[in-house]
């Protein structure tokens, strides 16, 4: 039994489809469509490659062995180049070894062609929620730099010094200033940063600096 296609779905969001087998395409895309999912098609890796933005949403519907640049050495360059769409693997002539790594390297699913139609549907719409969790990420973390933008850089230095745990006293004896200065720049960068407590501060630094939250962790 094929299922419904998702009613939360963002309207924008595309399944773009790489083959080189045009039978397959245009299967693929007719079905995708028919239940309201867009659907896009290219031939080659090269050719989504040069029509690809990352203000697009969706996932990338991707068969492993490919004229030019293969899927499986693609996904690598999308991933060193900072492309963050989801993959849905497919292929006939798959292989332990391969399925392994572009798993490891963070596909969402391997589909063995002739795959389920349910099959499809259910990597889509894991694909479409990953992609969903990733561009509010994405628009959080910009919320959270137009903040920072408005922070002196004396403010930023209590921000860095706050979220690293230091008291008022701490911080003015760190930066030779008073402990009545540092509380009056400390109310700046909540106000500015628009922040209810200094939990709420704390992670907004940390979303910024994972690294930093990692060396916290482990402190």
């Amino acid at each position: 039994m094929t299922e419904k296609p998702d009613a939360s779905r963002d309207k924008r969001e595309t399944v773009f489809i790489v083959d080189d087998d045009e039978s397959i395409r245009e299967g693929l895309s007719n079905f995708l469509e028919s239940l309201g999912i867009n659907a896009k098609c290219y031939a080659t890796a090269e050719g989504f490659s040069a029509a690809w933005s990352n203000s697009m949403g969706g996932c990338l519907l991707l068969d492993a062995r490919l004229p030019g640049i293969s899927g499986v050495e693609f996904q690598e360059r999308l991933r060193k180049s900072g492309t963050k769409i989801p993959v849905i693997f497919m292929t006939a002539h798959g292989d332990i070894p391969m399925v392994r790594k572009v798993m490891k390297a963070g596909a969402v699913e391997f589909l063995t062609k002739p795959f389920q139609k349910d099959e499809l549907l259910h990597a889509v719409e894991q694909a479409f929620a990953s992609d969903r969790a990733r561009r509010m990420e994405d628009a959080i973390l910009d919320s959270i730099r137009e903040r920072i933008r408005l922070l002196t850089l004396r403010e930023r230095e209590v921000m860095d010094l706050v979220a690293a745990g230091l008291t008022n006293k701490e911080i003015a004896e760190r930066l030779c200033l008073s402990v009545v200065t540092i509380k009056l720049h400390r109310g700046q960068v909540m106000r500015k940063m628009q922040a209810e407590s200094l939990a709420d501060l704390v992670k907004m630094f940390e979303r910024m600096n994972p690294t930093r939250r990692s060396d916290r962790a482990g402190a």
